[in-house]
């Protein structure tokens, strides 16, 4: 089957049908991806994190670990996700004003790219800092989650223009 499924969508069948692409023929090169979110906090929330007093206990560290749990997880969350080695996952979470802002770089050296990856794990970041706080703010709002930039693979380098 070509490369191209039904109406030149890689991940349909040319009967309309959801499928895995193969990656097999294609070479494996150094990619990386990075990806950023935001979780919008109260105020009380965004002191207890600058202080160290989250009751829950050290949240920031714990995001972090959910967030490098998440990018190796991702094929276990995204049906047509390929599993990939995944060979180094920085996260940044940096305290705000108006919550926690966080980034994230995941890397390979694979048949395809880690968007995936590097998305999924600051979405779990978010999710496990929402977690440690939520006895403070139970309105704390996870946003802005999106692709920055990613480098490697055949289509090249990119980055985010607005």
């Amino acid at each position: 089957m070509s490369e191209s499924g039904s109406a030149g969508f890689t991940h349909l069948t040319e009967s309309g049908d959801a499928r895995m692409v193969d990656v097999s023929a294609k070479e494996s090169s150094a990619r990386s991806a990075t990806a950023t979110g935001r979780v919008l906090l109260a105020p009380e929330a965004v002191s207890a994190l600058r202080d160290g007093e989250v009751p829950k206990g050290d949240a920031l560290a714990v995001a972090r670990v959910a967030g490098i749990q998440g990018a190796k997880r991702t094929p276990d969350l995204v049906p047509l996700c390929h599993p990939i080695a995944v060979h180094g996952v920085d996260v940044d979470l940096q305290v705000r004003d108006e919550g926690v802002h966080i980034s994230a770089t995941v890397r390979t050296a694979d048949r395809t790219g880690v968007e995936m990856e590097a998305l999924t794990c600051v979405t779990a970041a978010a999710l496990g800092l929402v977690d440690m706080v939520k006895a403070l703010d139970p309105q704390a709002v996870v946003s802005d989650v999106r692709v920055e930039e990613k480098t490697g693979g055949k289509s090249g380098d990119w980055r985010r223009s607005r």
